[in-house]
């Protein structure tokens, strides 16, 4: 299915949601137990959910006048025509450019780091690093048992991502080179979830997923080092560890004053130390009012 049909289909889905309602209610208002609830709609790329989930269920404990409704997840592109749209009202995506620069519709703001890690299921014993090399010969093919790199002697099972999503691209851009050809005995995920999931349950199975995402969950899998530096925020900062995914928020830049609550909310200290706590790396940028 190419891109432009994905986008298609994703907006022929969301169009048959309803409306958010569109209120000129203030801030104070919402937070009133005996308003009328008002509701918004927010969507993620698959490499966000656990993000957008994060500060829904926060800000949903504090505020019970608004509804939340999560949309399923679609590509970075199907968010963006969402809100354009307005059948969206708040979009996650895995880009690190403003989406929203010399637009008239949109607004965007890169709001936290999340690390790209490349990990394994328990069963793979005595593989605690993996060097360039191996990550190529692994995701090649060139290298079929864990035996080869000091590990079991058992079939590596390779839990991979298309080339058009941000994992894949960013294990390209780091380490495995674009001109490098995929496993033919790759499993392919559309989804992050769906890999997050494989890889729990499949033994002597690799895959690259969000490093905030095994924080949160205490995912019980072997989380690597790569060419001797761990997935850590200070590995990160100093340049040892590169590979890191830009996560943005989209919204529309007529919002309504749900939105804008919501929004408001995003950028504020609470939800900084939530996502803080919850393995991802706050970027110090305030929200434009």
């Amino acid at each position: 299915m190419t891109a432009q049909k994905l986008i298609v289909f994703s907006i022929g889905a969301l169009m048959l949601l309803p409306l958010a309602s569109c209120t000129q209610t203030n801030s104070a208002q919402l937070t009133a137990t005996t308003s009328t609830p008002v509701s918004i709609k927010i969507g993620g790329s698959s490499s966000t959910v656990g993000l957008l989930t994060l500060l829904e269920t926060n800000y949903s404990a504090i505020n019970k006048n608004v509804k939340i409704t999560q949309i399923k997840p679609g590509q970075s592109e199907s968010i963006i025509e969402g809100i354009k749209l307005k059948v969206v009202d708040v979009g996650t995506i895995a880009k690190s450019a403003k989406v929203g620069k010399n637009d008239s519709i949109l607004n965007s703001r890169e709001i936290v780091h999340d690390l790209l890690l490349v990990a394994t299921h328990p069963s793979v014993t005595g593989v605690k690093n993996l060097t360039t090399k191996n990550l190529q010969d692994i995701y090649s093919g060139t290298i079929s048992n864990w035996q080869q790199i000091g590990g079991p002697n058992a079939k590596i099972v390779l839990l991979d991502r298309p080339d058009d999503e941000s994992a894949k691209q960013i294990l390209r851009k780091y380490y495995l080179g674009k001109d490098l050809k995929n496993s033919p005995q790759a499993v392919v995920f559309r989804k992050e979830g769906e890999l997050i999931q494989a890889i729990q349950s499949t033994p002597y199975s690799i895959g690259a997923f969000s490093l905030a995402h095994a924080v949160s969950h205490q995912l019980p899998v072997n989380r690597l080092s790569l060419n001797g530096f761990a997935p850590t925020a200070a590995n990160l900062n100093t340049h040892k560890y590169p590979m890191v995914r830009h996560l943005t928020v989209v919204w529309h830049q007529n919002p309504s004053a749900a939105t804008q609550s919501f929004i408001q909310y995003i950028f504020s200290p609470p939800a900084t130390s939530a996502m803080e706590r919850a393995g991802f790396i706050p970027v110090s940028e305030s929200i434009e009012h």
